[in-house]
């Protein structure tokens, strides 16, 4: 969603650090382009100017004057103030004392409210609550049926009557109680558009139901409506926060940057996609991170401790340094990846990548073509790709349904994949390197003199020292002994002999 502001802020950046001083000049032009940049994002007029006049006071004051370097200190500053227009903090779930805690589902008709109560259950769940489903929307055709099937999908139930939302709504409380459910998600009905009959309803589903929280959710695709449609729920309702769906879209994001200044309310809960678990709390800072290009590594972490098993992981890292992974260790990390959502979405979160390759697009229909190349191999030529010749490539190919030359490639790049990591994994190790005292007395093969005939001095006449005292000598760059001096022949050679050492 944030692509297109993303690519404008990374320009805005890269020139202002090729300059060593700012002059308040410089500060006005950046501050020009990433007003432009806000406003072509779709961003509220009024958000823009407070968001520009914040980081002009900031910008042109002491606060970057005294910086050793200006221009990472203002890239500093915008980051700050970005993170406060989009909330500032993350919002603490707070439970009530007296169970159970009660939350109210608001919104136009095809914003995703069904389909994010059942996201949120989920969520509680995940935090170790016991959720109840209640579906109070009884105008709009197969809705309740439509909560019941994504209740079952993660095992919560679901409570509604053919009565009317509002005793619905109240008798679902009275169920939980006696049912010893702790969180009660009440979904309500929605209009094609805000009228005075809709709001009376959930007014009076509010009063009946008595909230802890009410949310309010909006399609992230309605750019500046969805600030409009806040602010006129949030006159009836007084909304806790804002659930944003669909920030997986290609809109220009402007409602997610503008819902928290205009509302006064904060974006609860973000909806990165169609299933079930793309779904989690909103976080200003990481958000914020994510649009000025720095990536967001504390989501990317999150995702790879729920999806990968601990030991696993490490068991696999120690095979694939000792040059023992497999194509089916490959072909089971690269499911484990998949369940962490949109290779392009993981890419997105990782900082410093260039613009040319965060852009790709990396679909599932390659990675399915990598499966289907690794299913169509026997248990062996998984183990030992290397086996695999002419005749077992074309076989391969046919299984899979694509080209030897496609079957070959993946070959050749595991192998000197693995070739690379197993070099790095023996890097550490004591009998990698040659013992120095194996061959202390021996002389180089081709002769022992390495200094001129005729004169052994190398240094100035009456000392030693060559440098000035207390000087430290530059540290070379980390590799291995040798290597620097070894071409692409010598390091294979280097290779095959270290896969005969017992590590």
């Amino acid at each position: 969603m944030f692509e297109s502001l993303t690519d404008t802020f990374d320009g805005i950046f890269s020139r202002l650090r090729n300059k060593g001083v700012l002059s308040e000049a410089d500060v006005d032009e950046v501050l020009r382009e990433i007003r432009v940049a806000l406003l072509e994002a779709d961003v509220n007029l009024t958000v823009v100017k407070s968001l520009r006049d914040r980081i002009k006071q900031r910008a042109i004051g002491e606060e970057v004057h005294k910086a050793l370097n200006p221009a990472q200190q203002v890239v500093k500053i915008v980051n700050e103030e970005l993170t406060t227009s989009l909330g500032g903090e993350t919002i603490e779930i707070r439970y009530s004392s007296r169970p159970p805690t009660v939350v109210m589902m608001a919104g136009l008709q095809g914003s995703g409210k069904t389909t994010s109560s059942a996201k949120l259950a989920r969520w509680f769940k995940s935090q170790g609550r016991n959720p109840l489903l209640v579906g109070a929307d009884l105008q709009r055709p197969a809705a309740v049926e439509q909560l019941r099937t994504l209740g079952g999908q993660i095992d919560v139930p679901v409570f509604s009557e053919p009565s009317d939302p509002v005793t619905v709504a109240a008798r679902a409380i009275d169920e939980a109680r006696s049912s010893g459910k702790d969180v009660v998600i009440v979904d309500t009905a929605g209009r094609l558009a805000i009228d005075e009959a809709l709001m009376e309803e959930v007014r009076q589903i509010s009063i009946a139901a008595q909230p802890d929280y009410t949310f309010l959710v909006v399609d992230a695709m309605t750019g500046q409506d969805a600030v409009t449609v806040a602010e006129a729920f949030h006159e009836k309702l007084e909304l806790d926060g804002v659930i944003l769906t669909k920030l997986d879209g290609d809109a220009r994001g402007g409602a997610a940057l503008s819902v928290k200044e205009v509302v006064g309310r904060p974006i609860a809960f973000a909806a990165t996609g169609e299933k079930l678990e793309d779904f989690d709390l909103f976080h200003p800072d990481r958000m914020a991170s994510r649009i000025l290009g720095m990536g967001d590594m504390l989501t990317l972490i999150e995702k790879a401790e729920q999806t990968f098993e601990k030991d696993e992981a490490e068991e696999a890292a120690a095979r694939l340094l000792d040059g023992q992974f497999t194509l089916d260790d490959f072909l089971d990390q690269m499911q484990q990846l998949k369940k962490m959502g949109p290779l392009t979405n993981l890419m997105g979160m990782l900082p410093g990548l260039p613009k040319e390759i965060r852009d790709v697009e990396i679909g599932d229909r390659e990675v399915n073509r990598i499966e289907a190349i690794v299913r169509s191999m026997t248990p062996n030529e998984r183990a030992q790709p290397e086996t695999i010749d002419a005749s077992r490539r074309t076989r391969i190919a046919t299984g899979s349904g694509t080209n030897p030359s496609d079957v070959a490639g993946l070959v050749s790049q595991f192998t000197e994949m693995r070739k690379m990591m197993k070099r790095f994994g023996g890097a550490g190790t004591k009998k990698s390197r040659p013992s120095k005292r194996k061959n202390k007395g021996k002389k180089r093969k081709g002769g022992g003199r390495v200094t001129p005939k005729g004169g052994g001095r190398t240094t100035p006449k009456g000392g030693g020292r060559v440098t000035p005292k207390g000087t430290k000598p530059d540290k070379a760059p980390l590799m291995l002994p040798g290597l620097d001096r070894m071409d692409e022949a010598d390091l294979e050679k280097l290779a095959q002999e270290f896969e005969g050492l017992d590590r």
